[in-house]
This record gives C-alpha cells, sequence and structure tokens, in this order.
C-alpha cells in the first residue's frame, strides 16, 4: 500500500517542484522520496487525525529533509505563514512535498505562495485551491488578511486636477470686479 505519491489522501501535483496532499502513512515516506522529492514540510498538528508521532523520524529514515509548521486548524497566523515563506524561499531548487491531515491548510499556504512570491494570477492559483476545497470563514479571513499584508496596492491612476478658474465644461470663469 502507497507504492506511489499518487495515493497519500488528496494528493496535488501543483508543479514539477511542489505537491500537497493529507496526512501520508508512515509507509508513504518512500514513495515520496521515490518520486524526487526532498523536503517534507508539515503544516498539521501532532494531534490531528492520524498523525505520525515520529514523522521527524520516519521522514529522515527516508533521506528526506523535514520542517513542522503547527498550523492550529481555527486559528492561523501571520507568523506560520511567515515561517512556511522563509522555508520555501531558502529551498528554490528543491522538490517539496508539503501537507497537513487533509491538504486544506496547504492548499491555503501553497494558495498565497502562488499569488504573493509567484506573481501568478488569482484564477490560476485559485484553481487548485479549490479543487481541495471551498476555504471556510476562518481560512477566507486568514486569506485576505494575508493578501492585504504582502500584495501591493494597486496603483490608481492620476485624476487631472482641475483648474479652479474654470467650469466644469472648461469655460473659463471671468473675474468680476
Amino acid at each position: 500500500m502507497g507504492d506511489r505519491v499518487e495515493e497519500i489522501a488528496n494528493f496535488l501535483r501543483i508543479s514539477d517542484r511542489i505537491g500537497t496532499a493529507g496526512q501520508p502513512n508512515a509507509f508513504q515516506f518512500a514513495a515520496i522520496r521515490a518520486a524526487g522529492y526532498q523536503t517534507v514540510i508539515n503544516l498539521a498538528l501532532s494531534s490531528s487525525d492520524h498523525a505520525l508521532l515520529n514523522e521527524a523520524a520516519v521522514a529522515q529514515s527516508a533521506r528526506l529533509e523535514y520542517f513542522h509548521i503547527p498550523v492550529v486548524w481555527d486559528k492561523p497566523t501571520l507568523m506560520d505563514f511567515e515561517f512556511f515563506c522563509q522555508i520555501m524561499k531558502r529551498r528554490p531548487d528543491r522538490k517539496l512535498f508539503i501537507h497537513c491531515a487533509a491538504n486544506k491548510r496547504v492548499s491555503v499556504f501553497v494558495y498565497l505562495w502562488r499569488r504573493i512570491h509567484q506573481q501568478e494570477s488569482d484564477e490560476t492559483a485559485k484553481q487548485d485551491l479549490q479543487r481541495i476545497w471551498q476555504p471556510n470563514e476562518i481560512w477566507t479571513a486568514f486569506i485576505q488578511q494575508v493578501l492585504d499584508r504582502y500584495l501591493p496596492i494597486p496603483e490608481v491612476p492620476e485624476v487631472p486636477v482641475s483648474d479652479p478658474s474654470t467650469t466644469q465644461n472648461g469655460a473659463k470663469i471671468q473675474d468680476r470686479p
């Protein structure tokens, strides 16, 4: 069981570099390595459904670099996302397998990564997010909080300032003595 990375719950290949999924079992870490992934980022809590108590050791025995960012399901934070981004930025040439309990936390973090750091359109990045789930109110608010913080404010075109000595149609106002 689990000879192929595609057999991991909710597996989604985002790109040649990034694969996401729900919680793999202990045997599936060999499949993760066999698929060419070099780093595992776990966003689930140690108490999440089907969590592996010794996941770091299992990953390392499969020769995978391992990071654990325990993101609380009903309280994701900017610090969680910033830590995630630091790991992603520092591994530009590594193939990354990112998972949580059901690929919901991960799908949001990867959506935000793609929007902010890869400048992908909302439409493109959101397609993969929505293949996994429709974020609830907590996660929708988190998405907006992160986008508000990191995406530049769109430039507003300059509006020409009208000359106060003209009327709305541009006719000159005559000075009265």
